[in-house]
């Protein structure tokens, strides 16, 4: 069991660290840029962005869960419908972005009481990045096949040669070409592009001799539709109340100021550094539980998801003890600015229990999307949020002030990581996993 996770495991981290990794490289050449409203535009418009494309973070999380118990199930035909069903509704989904780009540029900039120049470089950043939804959105179903397929090599590659083409064309762009968020803002839209191409490609390599003449009635039957969009509601709903949460917490670091706001932008990504390791062996989880669940095998269920649960535990204890070590030296690798470092290292204790305490709730996402019971995740997701998120904030902010977004955030995790244990024995291990 412990190699079969370690093969899907590990190019699922490199692939993911490679993730924040863009991110961190973006904040650390925007934060040494002469103005500090420059690093809170890029966490504003970031956040955008997790609003609108993690909104349809649906089209790699069900996809995967889905393809996976149809593969364990051997049945090929259904897993190609599903991917071909799922770029379908991708296409016409970045087509709704495109259209309605400007209210929600608009709506999203009312919520966020920002600073005027950190509102004017959200709005350049903004216009540029968001046509890369169509291929966004694509990649989101191709990548979320491939690891439905058992096969996390293809999204590996995939990411990667997207972040460092990313990377790289933000580097020209910025200290070249003497550009600012916009230049981020079109490395970023060039690379998505480039990294579909790659995807078809590899896609093709691989699964394209198969001619299976799917008709468009296939791709829209009704019942099939059905539990489609059953899942992926659940997962959707799961999703817009964990972007809901980063949104808040910038927004309320805008409102306390750009130094406090860019402090809060370089912990995030140290968190995102963390949390995208630890989701290496939680896209393991998704594989191995949908594959497990179509084969109807419960006992290899049961050693997938322990087995997956103690490697992120182990994980998280390492980052724990990382950020522990190495804080000011990490932070520091971000920014030059000592305004900046010093409020971040007040909260800093925050950060550096994250990787243990959220690696729990993480590995369960694995297994209950791979289970496909994702109404399960929704409610979870919607009693961290009303009952614990928001209450702990509005508690604790009057005397805790910045420390109080950071309680909050880590009861959020813990909360939805003792809510998904408890659901599990009748989720996961029961007779039946349901989308209710």
């Amino acid at each position: 069991m412990n190699r079969q996770i370690l093969r899907l495991a590990i190019p699922n981290i490199i692939s993911n660290l490679s993730v924040p990794l863009l991110g961190a490289v973006d904040t650390a050449v925007v934060g040494r840029l002469e103005h500090v409203y420059y690093l809170g535009a890029i966490a504003v418009g970031s956040i955008i962005f997790d609003f609108i494309f993690w909104g349809f973070g649906f089209l790699r999380m069900g996809t995967t869960g889905m393809v996976a118990q149809a593969y364990g199930a051997q049945e090929e035909r259904k897993t190609r419908i599903i991917l071909f069903r799922v770029l379908l509704v991708a296409a016409i989904s970045s087509a709704f972005i495109l259209l309605i780009q400007y209210p929600l540029i608009e709506a999203s900039l009312f919520l966020v009481n920002a600073s005027p120049e950190v509102e004017e470089y959200t709005r350049l950043y903004y216009h540029i990045r968001i046509f890369a939804a169509p291929a966004t959105l694509a990649l989101f179903g191709l990548n979320g096949w491939f690891l439905g397929m058992q096969n996390s090599t293809y999204p590996m590659i995939v990411t990667i040669f997207l972040n460092i083409v990313n990377i790289i064309l933000n580097l020209i762009f910025v200290f070249r070409f003497n550009m600012t968020v916009d230049g981020v803002a079109t490395g970023s839209l060039i690379a998505s592009f480039l990294a579909l191409i790659l995807a078809i490609i590899l896609y093709k390599k691989k699964y394209g001799g198969m001619k299976l003449n799917i008709s468009l009635d296939e791709l829209i039957e009704t019942q099939e539709l059905k539990k489609f969009f059953s899942v992926n509601r659940d997962i959707v709903i799961r999703t817009l109340c964990l972007i809901f949460s980063y949104a808040f917490f910038t927004a309320k670091s805008a409102e306390m100021g750009d130094v406090v706001l860019a402090a809060n932008t370089i912990l995030l990504q140290m968190w995102y550094i963390s949390s995208y390791g630890t989701d290496g062996f939680a896209y393991a989880a998704e594989s191995l539980v949908g594959r497990f669940k179509g084969a109807r095998d419960n006992e290899q269920l049961k050693a997938a998801v322990k087995a997956n649960m103690l490697w992120g535990l182990a994980l998280g204890l390492l980052g724990t003890t990382t950020y522990a070590i190495f804080d000011a030296e990490i932070i520091a690798l971000f920014t030059d600015k000592d305004n900046v470092i010093a409020v971040a290292l007040t909260v800093v204790i925050w950060l550096i229990a994250a990787p243990l305490v959220n690696s729990v709730c993480f590995i369960w996402d694995g297994v209950y999307i791979g289970a496909t019971a994702t109404g399960a995740m929704r409610n979870s997701m919607l009693i961290a949020t009303i009952l614990v998120f928001i209450p702990v904030y509005y508690v604790s902010e009057p005397f805790a002030g910045i420390h109080a977004l950071w309680m909050a955030m880590t009861a959020f995790m813990v909360a939805r990581g003792v809510i998904l244990t408890l659901y599990a024995p009748s989720r996961i291990f029961g007779s039946t996993a349901s989308g209710t």
